[in-house]
C-alpha cells in the first residue's frame, strides 16, 4: 500500500470530488514592509527592465524550466515575478495595520509564533485500537512543527471509546492514555509550535470503516470490532446504522467526558483545546434540526439545540487552567435546506464568546450525505469572514487554501485571524518555510529550527 493510500482523504471531509485547482490571481503578501526587506532577484529583474534590460515573461519561464534559480516543483504555479510584485494600491490600503502570516498571535497566556496552523486531520492510525498514539503520530505532528506551523492541532481524539469515528481513532477517555501523548506534545513544543488537540464524539457517524479496518464508508460490524452508535435522535446518516437516542442522563455524562478528556490533555502538556462541533459529529448533530428532533431541553429552538455545546464549553473551560485557550470548530452551514446555517452560526458564536471560547475554527458541511458543496479554493473563507465581523470573535479559515499569496491575502483582507493548511500540509510538512520564502520574508524571520538553518532558502 502506498503512502498516498494511507493518507489521502483520511480526515473529516471525505467523499467529495475536488476539482483540479486552477491558478488564482492574488495580490502578494501583507507580511512585513517590503521596502525594508532584502531585494529579491525578482526585484533586481524589475530594476533591470527600468534601465532598458528587457526580459520577457517567456524568457523568464524558459530560464526557470532550464533549471536556473530556485525551483518550487508544484508548490506555487503562479510565482512569476510580475505577480510577485503585483501589490495593488487597494491591497496596500486594506492590509495596512493587519497582521501578516508570520505575525505572532496571543490567546490568553499562549503566544503562537505565526498565523499558519495545522488543522486536525484524521489519520486513523491507532492500529492497536486502544486510542493511543504511535511513532507514526510523533513523526507526523513533530515534523510539521519543525516545518514552521504556528499551532499544530492534533486530529479528532475521542472522549469515549464509543465516540471514535473508526476503531483506529485516537482517544483520551482514560488516564492510562495520558503518558502515550507526552513525548509527542513535548516534541511539538520543542520544535517551536503550540500543541493543541481536538476533542470529539462521533455520535451517529461512529464505528465506521477506514483503510486499516475495511468497510470504508460503512458501519463496521460488531464482529469486526464495531459497536452500536448514539445520537440526539434515531436518525441515521446515509447508509450507516441507525443510532439510538441519548437519554438526558447520558448527555450529562458526555459533558463530563469532554471535561475529563480536556483535563487529561492539559496533563499531557497540550496548550490549547479544540471542541469539535462540526462536520456532522455528535455536537453538530445536536445543533442541526435535520438530525435533532428532540422535544426536551436539548432540542427545539436554537437555544435548546445549542445547549449541549454550551454545557461542554462551560465544562471544558472549568476543567483547564484560565490561561489555556479553548477553540470550537463549527460548520457554518450544512449546505442543506432547513438545516444549520450561517445566521445560526453567528448567533451561537456570540454566545460561545461569552462562555469563554477564544477562537472559532470555521468550516462547513458534514451533517447530510449527498448534498452539493461548491468546493473550490477559498470556498469556506466567506463564512469565517462573516463570523469574525458579526460575532466579533477571532476566527480561522480553512478549505482548499494551498498557496502562500492566497493565504496572505485572506489575512490582509481581514477575512480571518489565522489560516489552516490541510491537504497541502499532507503533501509538504514544511509548507510555512517555503511559503515564507515565496513571500519574500527574510530568512532571519522564518521559523527555522537551529538544526536546519544551514538549509534555509
Amino acid at each position: 500500500m502506498s503512502n498516498d493510500d494511507l493518507t489521502h482523504e483520511n480526515f473529516d471531509f471525505r467523499g467529495f470530488d475536488v476539482p483540479d485547482l486552477k491558478a488564482v490571481t492574488l495580490a502578494s503578501s501583507s507580511d512585513g514592509d517590503q521596502s525594508k526587506q532584502p531585494k529579491t532577484k525578482h526585484e533586481d529583474a524589475s530594476k533591470n527592465r527600468k534601465h532598458g534590460k528587457k526580459k520577457s515573461k517567456s524568457d523568464a519561464r524558459s530560464k526557470k524550466r532550464a533549471g536556473a534559480g530556485k525551483t518550487s516543483e508544484s508548490f506555487d504555479d503562479y510565482e512569476d515575478y510580475e505577480e510577485r510584485e503585483a501589490v495593488s494600491k487597494a491591497d496596500k490600503k486594506v492590509s495596512k495595520d493587519r497582521p501578516g502570516l508570520f505575525a505572532p498571535m496571543t490567546l490568553r497566556e499562549v503566544t503562537v509564533r505565526n498565523r499558519i496552523w495545522l488543522p486536525p486531520m484524521c489519520t486513523y492510525s491507532s492500529f492497536a485500537r486502544d486510542g493511543r498514539p504511535t511513532p507514526f503520530h510523533y513523526q507526523h505532528y513533530v515534523s510539521r512543527a519543525f516545518g514552521g506551523f504556528g499551532m499544530v492541532i492534533v486530529e479528532s481524539t475521542a472522549v469515549a471509546p464509543e465516540g471514535r469515528i473508526t476503531p483506529c481513532d485516537l482517544g483520551l477517555w482514560e488516564d492510562g492514555q495520558i503518558d502515550a501523548w507526552r513525548w509527542i506534545v513535548d516534541g511539538i513544543r520543542e520544535a517551536g509550535a503550540v500543541p493543541a488537540i481536538q476533542l470529539n464524539h462521533a455520535g451517529r457517524k461512529a464505528s465506521t470503516g477506514c483503510f486499516a479496518v475495511g468497510y470504508d464508508g460503512q458501519s463496521v460490524p460488531e464482529e469486526a470490532g464495531g459497536w452500536p452508535t448514539m445520537a440526539p435522535s434515531e436518525i441515521a446518516f446515509g447508509g450507516l446504522r441507525t443510532p439510538r437516542a441519548l437519554s438526558v442522563d447520558e448527555i450529562h455524562g458526555l459533558v463530563g467526558a469532554f471535561a475529563a478528556a480536556a483535563g487529561r490533555a492539559v496533563a499531557a502538556g497540550f496548550q490549547a483545546i479544540q471542541i469539535h462541533a462540526a462536520h456532522g459529529y455528535l455536537i453538530s448533530q445536536f445543533l442541526d434540526p435535520l438530525s435533532n428532533e428532540r422535544d426536551d431541553e436539548y432540542g427545539g429552538d436554537l437555544t435548546g439545540r445549542s445547549r449541549f455545546l454550551v454545557e461542554v464549553v462551560d465544562a471544558v473551560r472549568g476543567a483547564v487552567p484560565e490561561g489555556v485557550p479553548v477553540l470550537v470548530r463549527i460548520s457554518a452551514t450544512d449546505w442543506a435546506a432547513g438545516g444549520w446555517d450561517l445566521d445560526q452560526t453567528i448567533a451561537l458564536s456570540k454566545v460561545l464568546k461569552e462562555h469563554g471560547v477564544d477562537v472559532m475554527d470555521v468550516s462547513t458541511g458534514g451533517i447530510m450525505s449527498g448534498v452539493s458543496i461548491p468546493v473550490k479554493p477559498n470556498y469556506q473563507v466567506p463564512f469565517s469572514e462573516q463570523v469574525k465581523a458579526k460575532a466579533d470573535i477571532p476566527v480561522t479559515a480553512v478549505g482548499l487554501i494551498t498557496k502562500p499569496k492566497q493565504a496572505a491575502k485572506i489575512l490582509a483582507h481581514g477575512e480571518a485571524d489565522a489560516v489552516e493548511i490541510g491537504r497541502a500540509a499532507l503533501r509538504d510538512s514544511y509548507w510555512p518555510l517555503r511559503a515564507a520564502n515565496k513571500l519574500g520574508i527574510p530568512s532571519t524571520e522564518i521559523p527555522y529550527a537551529p538544526q536546519y538553518v544551514a538549509g534555509a532558502y
